[in-house]
């Protein structure tokens, strides 16, 4: 038995094939990560669908991940940092005074996808509501010339204007009179207080030619962060069913036309974050819509 608690660490992550870049096809089922069940989707949501598989831009993010998962004196004090702050500071904002924690949705080529546009194009304004560390601003940032955001975190908050994105404040991000070419809400319509009233933002403040892009963790379970609280929101969703498909359903066919958009197309890809010392990366299954005004 290996006493030593780091080197107990440093002998399990070299034996257990989880921590094996080269296994992760072992480990995990990629084809879950983007499939949908086309056949349990009407003809018209089925019809909207976009396909996409693991590519470049995701590998190399996962190559990053499993990297520093095996950074363990790192790790170690994250760990314990985490632990001596978790039950006053909320886990956004240690990922911030850390620098750990980084998000994926998609890769700049997915997302020139989403809105089909060739790698030439060059929009003007963008504006990235929820915007985290600004790991996700970064893909999408060199197809505009103007970047703002919003976040609620003051680490956060730091290190978007570290890198030159204006942010916003999220009670006035709305009345600015900007209208925008593409407005990207990624996984905060379920950890906000007022999700309903946010989309109906992003509509008025879209140019008619613009897009919205949404991402949203399904099964639809919102809450709001407080410190180391989970609350509920003011406002949730209008989603029902119980399936993913279902759920896709719901939002195509009920929120967006409610908050006064069509679902112009959408698909599934996996929501990455760095891991720790117990995994490399964790996930969760995004739905993705680009949104139209309608």
């Amino acid at each position: 038995m290996i006493r030593n608690p780091l080197l107990r660490v440093a002998y399990e992550h070299e034996v257990n094939t989880l921590f094996h870049r080269d296994q992760l096809a072992l480990n995990f089922d990629i084809s879950k990560w983007y499939d949908c069940n086309l056949e349990k989707c009407p003809p018209d949501v089925a019809s909207k669908f976009l396909k996409f598989d693991l590519d470049g831009g995701t590998s190399e993010f996962l190559d990053k991940s499993y990297e520093k998962s095996n950074w363990l004196f790192t790790q170690v004090w994250h760990s314990v940092v985490r632990s001596l702050t978790a039950w006053f500071v909320s886990t956004t904002s240690i990922n911030g005074w850390l620098g750990r924690g980084c998000m994926f949705v998609f890769s700049e080529t997915q997302f020139l996808h989403l809105i089909e546009k060739p790698d030439t194009w060059k929009g003007d304004l963008l504006l990235d509501l929820g915007a985290g560390d600004g790991t996700i601003t970064d893909v999408m940032a060199p197809f505009f010339t103007t970047v703002s955001a919003t976040e609620v975190s003051r680490p956060m908050i730091n290190r978007l204007s570290s890198k030159g994105y204006r942010v916003l404040n999220i009670d006035e991000w709305s009345h600015t009179g900007s209208t925008y070419d593409v407005i990207s809400c990624l996984n905060l319509l379920d950890r906000c207080e007022k999700p309903n009233t946010i989309l109906k933002d992003m509509r008025r403040c879209l140019k008619p030619s613009g897009l919205a892009i949404v991402a949203l963790v399904l099964p639809y379970r919102p809450f709001v962060e407080s410190r180391s609280a989970k609350l509920q929101p003011n406002e949730t969703l209008p989603i029902t069913g119980r399936t993913w498909e279902q759920q896709v359903t719901s939002f195509i066919c009920t929120v967006a036309p409610e908050s006064g958009f069509e679902v112009v197309r959408f698909s599934r890809l996996p929501y990455l974050c760095e891991g720790d010392l117990s995994v490399p990366f964790y996930y969760l299954t995004d739905a993705v819509f680009v949104l139209k005004p309608a």
